[in-house]
């Protein structure tokens, strides 16, 4: 048994962040669904803008997208949505066989949209009805105004993966979200057994976020290097770990088993952002260290294949989770708070969407006019 069918023996499922033309025309995302190496796929704005703006593998599509007249982000979105639907139909059979728990391909509505909750439902649903894939998930920010997006989404029956989670508060209102919608749906008498969630708890910006923070304050000689060095790399994996512990929480008690009963499925965390920013770092670190049942680790592929040749398959996600608590508490001793950190990563992770959805649109611009 290799690292990846070990690790989903463990329970725990490796999706794919990354999508791009080329995998899908030459066959190598088809391998990898085959041997089993991953079990869905993300993407986002930035991935997107990668895969077009950087390769010619989407110009004799968007030749005659530009040539019948359309806008810059009319042909974008049909180069993506067609990416889209061809990776769900390669991961359906897959959503099939595991009845809805893996298979499943994201698709992020417009970034733009992140603190417009009546934009970003209307948004959700007409990409939903376009994509017309029952294993697609809608990507809604977890911002303060995309979670009623969340709930009302998920009540109309449209699977979410909601994204951008950095704080453990914020994390407790994306599970009330997805619950509520499924109450609500209910309640409306429709069925809930086949809308799916995921959440996506980012990590790594984490570390790179506080260990800068924690530099800083060795610098201004407000704290010891010999302290910082004790945090260094491990206040990402503490604040996974206490997220996880609150999901096993609240996925228990009255309310869910009510849901469970209707044949509600869990909302599996999503463990995002997990590549190594620091090369001082393992780089499978943040995988190795967050292992554990009913969860997913989208990684991208440097950190597929770092994990497939030397990774550590093992259950992890429980372990220490006194030791999370006191790196947390010593973080609060040090001066940092992780309320700043995580208000202020949310508010850099929707510029970053925004700035790299900007510059996509601007790139098919240049391309759609250079035709003309």
């Amino acid at each position: 048994m290799n690292n990846i069918e070990k690790l989903h023996s463990l329970g725990q499922s490796i999706w794919f962040d990354n999508i791009e033309r080329k995998l899908l025309e030459n066959g190598d995302l088809a391998a990898m669904i085959s041997r089993g190496e991953i079990r869905g796929i993300t993407s986002n704005p930035s991935i997107f803008n990668h895969a077009i703006s950087n390769s010619q593998d989407y110009e004799n599509a968007l030749i005659p997208l530009a040539k019948t007249g359309k806008s810059k982000k009319e042909i974008y979105e049909a180069l993506a949505v067609a990416d889209i639907q061809a990776a769900c139909d390669l991961f359906n059979p897959l959503y099939e066989q595991t009845r809805g728990e893996d298979g499943y391909v994201s698709f992020e509505v417009s970034p733009y949209l992140a603190k417009d909750s009546k934009g970003t439902i209307v948004e959700a649903r007409r990409l939903w009805g376009l994509v017309g894939r029952p294993n697609l998930m809608i990507k809604i920010p977890a911002t303060r105004e995309g979670l009623p997006a969340i709930t009302k989404a998920i009540a109309e029956g449209i699977n979410v993966n909601i994204t951008l989670i950095f704080s453990i508060d914020r994390y407790k209102q994306v599970m009330d979200a997805y619950m509520t919608g499924l109450e609500k749906r209910l309640e409306a008498g429709n069925p809930i057994d086949h809308v799916a969630s995921v959440a996506s708890f980012f990590v790594s910006r984490i570390d790179s976020n506080v260990d800068g923070r924690l530099q800083d304050l060795v610098d201004e000689g407000k704290i010891l290097l010999i302290r910082a060095r004790e945090l260094f790399g491990k206040i990402a994996i503490a604040n996974a770990k206490l997220a996880f512990d609150l999901h096993k929480k609240f996925f228990s008690g009255e309310r869910w088993e009510n849901l469970k009963f209707k044949d509600g499925k869990i909302q599996r965390a999503l463990w995002a952002s997990t590549s190594t920013k620091n090369p001082d770092y393992p780089d499978t670190m943040y995988v190795d260290e967050l292992i554990g049942p009913n969860t997913i680790n989208t990684v991208p592929p440097q950190t597929l294949v770092a994990f497939a040749d030397h990774g550590s398959p093992e259950l992890t996600l429980e372990v220490d989770l006194n030791g999370a608590k006191i790196a947390m508490d010593d973080l609060a001793f040090c001066g940092i708070s992780m309320k700043e950190v995580t208000n202020e990563l949310e508010d850099q992770g929707v510029k970053s969407f925004s700035d790299a959805f900007t510059a996509l649109l601007e790139s098919i611009e240049e391309k759609r006019i250079g035709l003309f």
